[in-house]
């Protein structure tokens, strides 16, 4: 899912050409994903990504960096990194205990 179908999947009415609107979302996006591993679960920004690109941007590559997955860099060079989190996330919610539980 690109960030603008984010947008309006989830009705937000941001602006992604409004820069601070833009890091807002980033930010609530990486709030997200610290508290879903903080409780043992898949980070669910692993499946939002830039439009435009296929992979991550920065901001996915540095939150993974904070939680110790490793140095940023490297993660981003490893492509199995961000398809091992995406499989994972979606292998998780997919169980439909998991989603009844957490929904």
């Amino acid at each position: 899912m690109t960030l603008q179908n984010l947008i309006v999947e989830a009705e937000l009415g941001l602006n992604l050409d409004n820069a601070y609107e833009k890091t807002r979302l980033n930010d609530v996006i990486n709030e997200i994903s610290e508290e879903e591993h903080a409780a043992g679960r898949p980070l669910l920004s692993a499946l939002v990504r830039v439009k435009g690109i296929k992979n991550q941007g920065d901001s996915f590559f540095r939150l993974c960096e904070r939680l110790g997955y490793g140095e940023w860099k490297n993660l981003k060079r490893d492509p199995e990194f961000l398809e091992r989190q995406r499989e994972a996330c979606r292998e998780f919610w997919q169980e439909d205990n998991n989603f009844s539980s957490y929904l």
